[in-house]
């Protein structure tokens, strides 16, 4: 009887200890709930994130990974407001300006130390300073894509032409089409960011990164003797009738007309053209050159729109969240994802790509001196507005230049006060 009782007791303990233990494991198992908040709605790239997310759930089970997918729109006025009351482990925004405005804030955290502990600094190099403030990151990117000049093949066939490399050759080349009736330039203002556009790579090809970001950053005048070549350069081309007539009363999309039937040859624009030349059925007859040289003594610096995971500061549990982007900066989760959606990923030593432009765009971004963002995302989005109007009007009544300068100068103290 007595030895019933000592062997009940004794599977009573174990069963408790069983018990204990079990509670003991979910709780570890709620503490490594991982949260993210995505803003990948659309169909192809929520898919191919929900695929990344489901290859990290595989490598590491003991980690409850819930995934957010908000309207990609919707998105942008939801991240004020759960990275200050309700703030996620991982969250997917943009770098540059965009990611300095919550930095600035104090909503995201420091990740410099997986940057370091990864190798970072190597792999994602000519990215690093998008993601940079004070010298420290807050965020690792995951996608980006090129800009550059496309051209009509065919008609640089016909007229003897050549990829030009340097500015004379740009406007040799540009002045043969002129002369035989062929509108060098495509290009639609109307919503204004593709002069803005214009004004990056003149401005980065003649003073450089640095002074760019200083005049991104409100540091820099709009009045600076600096941006004198750089609107005198710009002036010679619209003075030489070089630009589409009337081009803003077309978007981008409708500036696309002239260069699909032959009646344009060159196009300043992004890699989201492609799909649209494929679908008019040119896209053999569609090339790429990256934007000339005009100083050689400047670093070779490129606009690259760049998406970026970052871990708020509020995160309830900040050392999955670093897990998680280790994982998503490996060289093969990099080309898996960016590749899927269409984007280049910046990890140099993820495997190229096949699609011939975004291979290109892939082997001239890698050989970068640094990479800006866009002018809409490296300065603050009320003065990418009062720039952008700037640049339109003079593109449409250059004569007007000064009074347009000392306007945005204007604002750009305000903005920056």
């Amino acid at each position: 009887m007595v030895r019933r009782v000592l062997l009940s007791l004794i599977a009573l303990a174990v069963i408790s200890a069983g018990v204990f233990a079990s509670g003991g494991q979910e709780q570890a198992t709620a503490q490594r709930t991982l949260v993210i908040n995505s803003n990948l709605s659309d169909p192809v790239p929520r898919g191919a994130f929900a695929e990344v997310v489901d290859q990290f759930r595989a490598e590491y089970p003991e980690i409850d990974v819930r995934l957010n997918t908000f309207d990609h729109e919707a998105y942008k006025t939801a991240i004020r407001n759960f990275l200050a009351a309700d703030p996620p482990d991982v969250a997917l925004w943009f770098a540059g300006n965009r990611m300095k405005f919550f930095v600035d804030q104090g909503l995201f955290e420091d990740v410099s130390d997986v940057w370091r502990e990864n190798d970072l600094f190597d792999s994602m190099a000519s990215s690093r300073a998008t993601l940079t403030v004070n010298d420290r990151q807050y965020g690792v990117p995951w996608g980006y894509y090129q800009w550059g000049v496309y051209y009509r093949t065919d008609i640089f066939q016909r007229y003897g032409l050549s990829e030009p490399q340097t500015w004379d050759e740009f406007l040799q080349v540009s002045e043969t089409l002129k002369r035989n009736n062929i509108t060098p330039i495509a290009i639609g203002t109307k919503f204004l960011w593709t002069a803005g556009g214009w004004f990056d790579y003149l401005n980065l090809r003649i003073n450089g990164m640095d002074y760019h970001m200083d005049l991104m950053l409100g540091n820099a005048s709009y009045l600076d003797p600096e941006l004198d070549e750089v609107f005198g350069v710009w002036q010679n081309l619209l003075d030489r009738g070089y630009f589409l007539e009337n081009h803003a009363t077309y978007s981008w999309q409708e500036a696309q007309a002239p260069f699909i039937n032959g009646t344009a040859a060159m196009y300043l624009i992004g890699n989201f053209i492609v799909p649209d030349m494929e679908a008019a059925g040119v896209v053999d007859n569609v090339g790429f050159f990256q934007f000339p040289i005009i100083n050689p003594n400047v670093g070779v610096y490129e606009d690259a729109p760049m998406e970026s995971y970052h871990i708020p500061s509020g995160a309830r549990n900040k050392e999955d969240a670093r897990l998680f982007l280790a994982f998503v900066s490996r060289p093969d989760i990099q080309a898996q994802f960016a590749y899927a959606t269409g984007n280049i990923p910046p990890n140099r030593y993820s495997p190229p790509p096949t699609d011939r432009f975004t291979l290109m765009g892939f082997e001239m971004l890698s050989a970068a001196d640094g990479l800006a963002q866009f002018y809409d995302r490296d300065t603050s989005p009320e003065m990418a507005s009062h720039g952008m109007q700037g640049f339109q009007e003079f593109m449409v009544n250059p004569g007007r230049l000064q009074q347009i300068r000392e306007r945005v100068d204007a604002e750009r103290r305000n903005v920056f006060r």
